[in-house]
């Protein structure tokens, strides 16, 4: 039998773990849940570390009650060190490193690190952060980070419970699913976490209920697109029940209008009124219709009303009981209680190719044209089909960002956008650098990730002697001057954490930030 896949794994992200693997955490859930309405004790134990010198801290940086008390409850069931974290009187608010801080809480053998914050991806930078840690440091374990919810970002643990849920009102049939999403899509990190997490099943439709103003952001919308579900948006409740394919299931959100400003707080109760149900939307239901919610519930303006409580569509209050359930079964499963008996696809790593600057034939009867003012270029480096198809003021204004980003303005040299021969109406970029003879692989790396598509030639002696094409490298790591454009990631510089910026390529053709997910045109990527 292997190493055991679960233990000392972080869970950042809703696929942070394979369809197989949350499949076995679900399984023993529903294990645990059986012996517990049994009160089998022995079975109980199975489960429970039951390890005093074991630590779970509790850390809140962000409000929370159900959430933290769903935590607390599951970690005091397996009698261990549990602790809870105080952010009031916290270092963090004397602007302490998030690193520092957990490092040594991670030092006094404290394995698993239950976040909510409002700063995203910081679980994620924890992770990478707390492996080296424990390394330098010979721990002899390392340190495992739980994102009990990052801002806007996702809710990972909320999903888990969500999909048991989902699975358990559909008899654990995962073939197809129709799920309407109700609410405020925008902030709701719960919803944002589906994105990835609805794939456990094999055919899903996501129906989107929110007015603009609330909309799902186009992000988390590519992603079920990548994943192949089927998605329809409507902007109110009255418009979706105007149709004639409605979902079985409806997971409902609070709106959080007050993130959103006095303009948006003025037209507060038209907003709501487009995302809560109503009496008259009762005969419109399917027989099996089941409601879900994360739960608070405002308790002014409830998107599910109270007078639904008692009817046979109220599954929120048994989605929230699993909350428990599940996060013992999560917080077994790290410590290696578990686990060991899985048997299936784990999570593998990405990989990235790298030949993203490939030589290509030169054309020497092309250098005469590569002309600097009115004379051929004799020698230097001239790159081409610069953001090619672009428009000529977007292309000239990247293109001086371009020669700051690669400091090409320390050398003599010029910039000019060209109009295509053979396609009119089609620009690209030149820059013309006479002084370089050559550029390194590091700049070459750089380059790409600038204008992916350019060409560049090396010229010697009124000859083209190295032809290069740049494509847009699968991954942007480690190149200075980069950074997230999304100021409650992690790796923005507001937060002065020092956290390397990382990017990769998603189907799209746009970079993601593997922190906070965020998506950006390659363009946006570089500081100003």
């Amino acid at each position: 039998m292997g190493a055991n896949v679960f233990k000392e794994r972080s869970l950042t992200v809703a696929n942070d773990f394979s369809i197989d693997e949350k499949l076995y955490l679900f399984e023993k859930t529903r294990e645990l849940k059986k012996a517990w309405a049994r009160w089998d004790l022995s079975t109980l134990d199975r489960f429970r570390i039951d390890n005093p010198d074991f630590g779970i801290y509790e850390v809140f940086l962000e409000d929370s009650t159900r959430t933290r008390e769903s935590f607390r409850n599951a970690a005091e069931f397996h009698r261990v060190k549990l602790s809870i974290f105080n952010a009031s009187t916290s270092s963090f608010n004397k602007k302490e490193s998030f690193a520092d801080g957990f490092m040594t809480m991670a030092g006094y053998h404290n394995h698993i690190f239950i976040i909510r914050s409002k700063v995203e991806g910081l679980c994620k930078w924890l992770k990478i952060v707390g492996e080296k840690y424990a390394r330098r440091n010979n721990l002899g374990y390392i340190p495992a980070f739980i994102n009990a919810g990052d801002g806007k970002h996702e809710h990972p643990t909320q999903e888990l419970l969500d999909e048991f849920t989902f699975l358990e009102d559909n008899n654990w049939n995962r073939d197809t699913i129709h799920v309407a999403l109700v609410g405020d899509l925008f902030h709701g990190r719960t919803v944002h976490s589906k994105a990835d997490g609805l794939s456990i099943f094999k055919e899903v439709t996501v129906d989107l209920v929110a007015p603009p103003e609330l909309a799902m952001p186009r992000e988390y919308i590519r992603v079920m697109e990548e994943n192949g579900f089927s998605i329809n948006t409507y902007h109110s409740l009255a418009e979706y029940f105007d149709g004639k394919k409605i979902a079985s299931k409806f997971y409902f959100t609070r709106p959080q209008l007050e993130r959103m400003g006095e303009k948006i707080l003025k037209r507060q109760f038209e907003l709501r009124d487009k995302i809560t149900f109503k009496k008259e939307y009762l005969d419109l239901l399917k027989q099996d219709t089941c409601f879900y919610h994360p739960l608070p519930r405002h308790k002014q303006y409830p998107t599910i009303p109270s007078f639904l409580d008692h009817l046979e569509l109220n599954h929120w209050e048994k989605q929230s009981i699993n909350g428990m359930y599940i996060r013992i079964i999560l917080q077994s499963a790290i410590a290696g209680k578990i686990g060991s008996d899985f048997s299936g696809q784990s999570v593998k790593e990405p990989t990235f190719d790298d030949d993203f600057v490939r030589e290509v034939p030169a054309d020497n009867s092309k250098a005469k044209k590569l002309k600097e003012g009115i004379n051929p270029l004799a020698n230097g480096v001239v790159i081409d089909r610069f953001c090619r198809g672009d428009r000529k003021q977007d292309i000239w204004e990247y293109l001086s960002k371009t020669m700051k980003i690669m400091n090409f303005s320390d050398f003599k040299g010029s910039i000019g956008v060209g109009e295509s021969k053979k396609q009119p109406g089609v620009f690209k970029g030149l820059i013309f650098l006479p002084q370089l003879q050559e550029l390194s692989a590091s700049e070459l790396r750089r380059l790409a990730a600038v204008t992916g598509g350019c060409t560049v030639n090396i010229i010697k002696n009124n000859k083209i002697v190295k032809k290069l094409r740049l494509q847009f490298p699968p991954r942007v790591y480690n190149i200075t001057g980069t950074g997230c454009q999304n100021e409650d990631c992690i790796s923005n510089s507001v937060h002065w954490e020092n956290v390397p910026p990382e990017f990769i390529r998603a189907k799209s053709g746009e970079l993601h930030c593997i922190y906070c997910d965020t998506q950006h045109r390659f363009k946006d990527i570089w500081k100003q």
